[in-house]
């Protein structure tokens, strides 16, 4: 049986001041909650640490059991550093598509303009489902332009999603590049109360949703989530955010990780999913 070294204790108040001032990689966003919502436990998980080192990376792996009401990580501090949403922007965005009515669901297709782009994956007729899991980047800055700045930023507030810096300038590029953070607490919230129907948004559209999200089901669990990638100054950071549902429980997870020297780039895309799988695997939450 594996051992969790914890310590617990009791979070204080944390206030979001409106015109807080961040910077990209060392301002800290646990915030934005109120102290009824904000969970009061953290387990310190030395083999979350030993995992990432094992694969040359820097970063923190952030679960919560719900049921326990318990977040589990080797590194609380980078948990709650804001980020860059990247992709994982793509949960958002689709709900808010879906809301509007930009997409009526996620069949809906999604046309190529026939111009090239930068994976050959994504030169083709896309339904909103297929763009998801593909992470089709055109699709979406298509989608956002056609919601636009007076309802993206409406539902952004609506819902919550972190520190979005959105303008007319930027509608179809601030999830990628600027000054939007979101960090894993909030990651975990978010998707928290997209499970739980505490959203304020039609069931309808968290069925679809839901249904959209599953990556992986086995006979033992279902896996949903969405990965990201930002390169900022030079810098890769990748996240994966989602959920596991096994043996009547569930668990939120948001991964974010950055290469150290000497990593091999050409696997930072296929490894955040398995990375997660096998945290699970270290605290016997699967097998």
């Amino acid at each position: 049986m594996i051992h969790i070294w914890c310590d617990r204790f009791k979070y204080g108040v944390i206030f979001l001041f409106s015109f807080c001032v961040f910077s990209c990689s060392e301002s800290s966003l646990r915030e934005g909650q109120d102290n009824d919502t904000f969970i009061d436990h953290e387990q310190y998980v030395p083999e979350f640490k030993s995992l990432l080192d094992s694969l040359n990376l820097h970063g923190s792996i952030l679960i919560y059991d719900l049921k326990e009401e318990a977040y589990y990580s080797n590194d609380f501090e980078w948990a709650a550093k804001g980020q860059l949403p990247a992709s994982t922007f793509k949960i958002a965005n689709s709900i808010i598509a879906l809301e509007t009515g930009i997409v009526e669901n996620d069949s809906t297709l999604i046309e190529w303009d026939g111009s090239a782009r930068r994976l050959a994956v994504w030169e083709q007729d896309l339904s909103l489902k297929e763009a998801f899991h593909y992470s089709c980047v055109p699709c979406y800055q298509e989608i956002a332009r056609k919601i636009g700045l007076v309802q993206m930023r409406a539902f952004l507030d609506k819902l919550g999603y972190g520190v979005m810096r959105v303008d007319s300038s930027n509608l179809d590029l601030f999830w990628l590049a600027g000054e939007s953070r979101i960090n894993q607490y909030q990651q975990i919230e978010f998707l928290d109360a997209l499970y739980q129907a505490e959203l304020p948004i039609s069931k309808r559209t968290s069925s679809i949703m839901k249904r959209m999200m599953i990556i992986e089901k086995t006979k033992d669990y279902t896996l949903s989530g969405k990965t990201g990638w930002s390169i900022s100054n030079g810098l890769n950071n990748g996240w994966f955010v989602g959920f596991l549902e096994t043996n009547n429980k569930i668990y939120f997870v948001a991964s974010n990780i950055e290469p150290r020297q000497g990593f091999d780039m050409n696997t930072f895309s296929s490894i955040r999913k398995p990375m997660v799988l096998e945290a699970f695997k270290r605290i016997e939450i699967i097998d």
